[in-house]
C-alpha cells in the first residue's frame, strides 16, 4: 500500500492487522530513507537504529521470506517518499499494488502541525504517480474510506483479491508491537481510535504558505483520483 503522510495510512494498517489471516510491516524503507537523504524527522537515529538502511536487505525480506504459520495476506505499509530513485522497482514487480491518496489540501494542513515547512518531497504525490504509471490500480481515496468504511474496504479487497473480512472495521485501542519507534511521534491519534473516524470536510486550515505546494500536488493527486475505486 503506497501513501503519502497523513493519509490515514495507519488506521488503515490497523484495519488489515486486525485480520486473522494478516501480518503487517510498518514503512520498511523509512530508516534507509532517512540516512540516505539526511531528512530530518523526529527520531530520526533512533529510527535509523530500529531497522536495515540496505534497501536490498528490506525487498528481500519483503519479497523472500515466507509468512508466519495461519497468513495468507501480507499487508506492507510504504510511503512514496522513501523510494528513492535507487530502489530497483523491477523488485517490486511481484507484489500486488494499491494507492492510497488523500485530497492535498487537507494532507498539508494535517502535516504541517508536526512538520511546519515540508517541501514536494515529504508529501510523495508526485512519487507516488510514478509508481502508480508502473504499476497501475488499485486506488482508494482516504475520503472514501472515512465517509463509508464498509463499502470502501469491500471495493478494495474486491480489487486485490482478498476476500473482506468485517474484523477490518474495529481494532482495539492503543500500540501495537508491529509499530515502528517513531509512532509516539505520529500515531497519538491512531491510538486513540478503535476504528475508522467520521469523515471531516476539512479538519484544519491549510496555512497560506502552504498553498503554493498544495498546487503543485493537485494535478498527481487528479490523476489518481480519476482511476480511484468507487465504492
Amino acid at each position: 500500500m503506497w501513501s503519502g503522510p497523513r493519509t490515514i495510512s495507519t488506521a488503515l494498517m490497523r484495519g488489515f492487522e486486525n485480520r486473522a489471516d494478516c501480518v503487517v510491516v510498518d514503512e520498511p524503507l523509512y530508516g534507509y530513507y532517512l540516512a540516505r537523504s539526511g531528512v530530518a524527522h523526529p527520531g530520526r537515529d533512533e529510527v535509523i537504529a530500529s531497522m536495515p538502511g540496505d534497501w536490498r536487505t528490506v525487498l528481500r525480506q519483503l519479497t523472500e521470506d515466507p509468512l508466519p504459520p495461519g497468513k495468507a495476506v501480507h499487508y506492507q505499509k510504504h510511503m512514496t517518499h522513501h523510494l528513492l530513485p535507487e530502489v530497483d522497482r523491477d523488485l517490486l514487480s511481484g507484489l500486488s499494488h494499491a494507492f492510497l491518496i488523500r485530497d492535498p489540501r487537507q494532507l498539508l494542513a494535517s502535516y504541517a502541525r508536526v512538520r511546519s515547512q515540508p517541501v514536494l518531497a515529504d508529501i510523495g504525490l508526485a512519487q507516488q504517480a510514478e509508481i502508480f504509471a508502473a504499476f497501475g490500480c488499485p486506488v482508494i481515496d482516504a475520503a472514501d474510506i472515512l465517509r463509508r468504511p464498509r463499502p470502501a474496504l469491500e471495493a478494495l479487497c474486491g480489487a486485490l483479491g482478498v476476500p473482506f473480512d468485517p474484523a477490518m472495521l474495529a481494532w482495539p485501542p492503543g500500540p501495537r508491537e508491529t509499530d515502528g519507534v517513531w509512532a509516539r511521534y505520529w500515531y497519538e491519534g491512531v491510538w486513540r481510535s478503535t476504528g475508522f473516524g467520521a469523515y471531516r470536510e476539512q479538519a484544519a486550515e491549510l496555512p497560506a504558505e502552504l498553498a503554493p505546494l498544495a498546487a503543485r500536488c493537485q494535478p498527481f493527486y487528479d490523476e489518481m483520483y480519476a482511476c480511484r475505486l468507487r465504492p
